[in-house]
């Protein structure tokens, strides 16, 4: 019975953990367009901060359990999941342009900032002063980007921003509503799947670092595996693009940083030898096809094809510590 509830709380965790995040996506998008922020703000910070929510909850609650292992597996690994599974299914699907200034301007900013994570984690450890350099330098990027696309209204981003929010809208008191239900069941649901999860290590004999990084982080992952297949076939590739962008920065600073400030982390060598270097070619691939040095970025079906390529083989690498 025991190990019945433990599997169902995973899968029902999940479920509303995904249907929570988008209906608190819509209401805080909606409420923030209808008390007046620009389009393009809602694009990077309503929507990116949104589709990120569920790792930041689930690694939080993680760490302040006693699970940190799960926090950073969660973190890291839906920055592997994000570039190869989603895109690389995006771009499947169809391929992904890069437009707008704003996302270019992040690609290497991405870069950088993984680069910094790499030797943050160097020593395998986390330590408290850590965990708040990053969240500063997620602070930093964060009013950057803001006060650079401030003024750019017709930047591609924000335009199609504003188009979903014509398509999407809906009475203010209900988004309002939506809003706050939305994070509230997100909250139990990231409750539910962590002691799920940790019961299911316990379970299978596994380290928390492998749950992390697979039942986890594609569970928190598929709200963005969705709004980035529904954005592309709209043609809205810069939306796409700007989740996945957004996500990647705020899983690297902010989700780690939070859960590193509840609880400094031993990091697991396994992530330092295996993970991060797989996170590191995967994020300086994604820039060098998505910047577009001689002409407009794109990813096209054949790097898509190569992306998902990698996340099979990088699964069945992982899948190989649990048999």
């Amino acid at each position: 019975m025991e190990i019945f509830l433990i599997y169902f709380s995973v899968i029902s965790g999940v479920f509303f953990l995904i249907w929570s995040a988008d209906k608190f996506v819509d209401g805080a998008s909606i409420t923030a367009n209808h008390f007046g922020m620009p389009p393009l703000l809602i694009g990077m910070l309503i929507i990116g901060f949104g589709t990120s929510t569920p790792e930041i909850l689930v690694s939080a609650l993680a760490s302040y359990q006693g699970n940190p292992s799960i926090a950073l597996g969660n973190a890291y690994g839906s920055n592997i999941t994000n570039i190869a599974l989603i895109l690389g299914i995006t771009a499947i699907i169809n391929p992904v342009k890069v437009e707008s200034g704003i996302i270019k301007k992040e690609l290497p900013v991405l870069s950088l900032v993984t680069l910094f994570s790499v030797y943050i984690v160097s020593d395998y450890n986390i330590s408290r002063l850590d965990a708040f350099s990053l969240l500063i330098v997620f602070s930093i990027i964060l009013f950057w980007t803001l006060y650079t696309g401030s003024n750019k209204k017709h930047d591609p981003l924000a335009l199609e921003v504003k188009g979903e929010m014509k398509i999407n809208k809906i009475p203010v008191k209900k988004a309002i509503f939506w809003l706050v239900s939305g994070f509230i069941i997100m909250v139990f649901s990231s409750k539910i799947l962590v002691w799920g999860a940790v019961g299911i290590a316990k379970i299978l004999g596994i380290s928390d670092l492998i749950i992390g990084l697979t039942i986890i982080t594609v569970g928190t992952s598929l709200p963005e595996l969705a709004s980035s297949i529904v954005a592309t076939r709209k043609g809205d590739h810069d939306l796409a693009m700007g989740n996945i962008l957004g996500s990647n920065l705020i899983n690297t600073l902010t989700v780690v940083g939070i859960a590193g400030l509840i609880n400094p982390i031993k990091v697991p060598a396994d992530l330092v030898l295996r993970d991060f270097p797989v996170m590191t070619i995967l994020t300086l691939s994604l820039f060098i096809m998505s910047y577009g040095f001689r002409g407009q970025g794109r990813i096209n079906r054949l790097e898509g094809m190569l992306l998902l390529m990698t996340y099979i083989a990088y699964t069945i690498l992982l899948l190989k510590n649990i048999v």
